[in-house]
């Protein structure tokens, strides 16, 4: 039997600072260099942010990226070292015919509702003790204000 509570694999640091506090790139781009965390043995992440935007109807995006290899240098040959998650959506099932379902990348976007910084929590999300590592790029979503880009911090918890 499994004990109930078990120590942080070697390398966690709780809360992980996965952005630090600063405005998002010009122009709508995103993040060049996204922090790449350390998460392998976790179970699950909860990502926490506080945006503050840079003009009325500011709105930033943001997407998780994951990746199964420890080390850049044991990523295979002409595979990629960081994927994206995925919106997927079930096609319609019809008695004999095969079932088209649609998978694509996928980024979220928050819009805010106020001038002062705004908070919120996603997850848990599930990495199954199988990801090693994570990172987060974020930008100023083309649905809000991309001359005048707000400023962004990520924590994110893991357990």
């Amino acid at each position: 039997m499994l004990p109930i509570f078990e120590g942080h694999p070697r390398g966690w640091v709780n809360p992980v600072n996965a952005r630090a506090s600063a405005a998002l790139p010009a122009a709508g781009a995103w993040d060049a260099t996204p922090t790449e965390f350390f998460v392998s043995g976790a179970h699950f992440a909860t990502l926490n942010f506080s945006y503050t935007r840079g003009a009325a109807g500011g709105a930033f995006d943001w997407q998780i990226e994951t990746s199964i290899y420890s080390v850049a240098a044991n990523v295979p040959t002409g595979a990629g070292a960081w994927a994206n998650g995925t919106a997927y959506a079930v096609g319609a099932v019809a008695t004999g015919a095969d079932t088209q379902s649609l998978a694509q990348a996928e980024y979220v976007t928050y819009g805010s509702q106020a001038a002062a910084a705004e908070t919120f929590v996603i997850g848990p999300i599930a990495l199954n003790a199988t990801i090693e590592r994570m990172r987060i790029p974020a930008r100023e979503s083309a649905d809000g204000i991309v001359a005048t880009p707000g400023t962004l911090q990520i924590s994110v918890e893991l357990w």
